[in-house]
């Protein structure tokens, strides 16, 4: 069921994960661990590898920390994923990526201005769902590569559930050329390419009714409330 919802829903985190661990050296975060959160500590934009690992065990801690107010107001899983994840996505990149090269001319700039924002806060439901099937799963992290002059890295991680395969994830991770910041765009699951994968399924959309008609959609699918299904609760 994980595997589905990472390859159904779009672009950076896996969300089914609250213990994190490092394969060289090993080390995992758990929800004992006291880690501050992403408000009160900068996380470093300047290595992809580093910066991926951290989101993720603050954004994890902070989850575990609020699971009593979450379980009686699931819409705040909105908040973590605005506050903690959403800083270090490059979700005007993937928004544009989306929109794709052929349908770009087609659209004006006020159209693609409004929709860079809600496609913003349609990757936060999105994200904010997948985060109700946490159930301390386990996140292996490769070990970071030396940099040179990449402008795009992936970072491997692996989901591990006891009794199922592994679930490979890839983050894809972009260098910003005026800022050397690094953010990330896309997730690959299973060989899968999310931000591929919502290109395909909008880019039609897009070529026969334009970007508005998405862009209204997409304002719909961002209102819709967070729900722990039953076998989540």
């Amino acid at each position: 069921m994980i595997k589905t919802l990472l390859i159904s829903l779009p672009l950076f985190i896996s969300g089914t994960a609250i213990a994190v661990e490092n394969v060289k050296p090993a080390s995992v975060y758990t929800t004992a661990y006291n880690q501050p959160s992403a408000s009160s500590e900068r996380i470093d934009k300047k290595n992809p590898y580093t910066m991926i690992e951290s989101v993720a065990k603050i954004t994890f801690k902070r989850f575990a920390n609020e699971q009593d107010s979450i379980r009686k107001t699931p819409n705040l899983l909105k908040d973590i994923v605005r506050e903690e994840l959403m800083p270090y996505i490059d979700y005007k990149y993937s928004a544009y990526k989306v929109i794709g090269a052929k349908n770009f001319k087609n659209t004006t700039n006020k159209e693609r201005k409004a929709f860079v924002p809600v496609f913003r806060d349609y990757l936060i439901t999105s994200y904010a769902q997948v985060f109700t099937l946490y159930n301390n799963q386990k996140v292996t992290f490769d070990p970071a590569k030396k940099l040179t002059k990449e402008k795009i890295v992936s970072v491997n991680t692996s989901v591990i559930e006891p009794g199922r395969d592994p679930i490979n994830i890839s983050f894809r991770v972009r260098k910003n050329k005026k800022t050397n910041d690094w953010r990330a765009y896309d997730m690959v699951a299973e060989g899968v390419s999310l931000l591929d994968s919502k290109q395909a399924e909008l880019a039609s959309i897009i070529r026969q009714k334009g970007l508005p008609h998405v862009t209204k959609m997409l304002i719909e699918k961002s209102k819709k409330d967070i729900v722990f299904k039953s076998g989540n609760k």
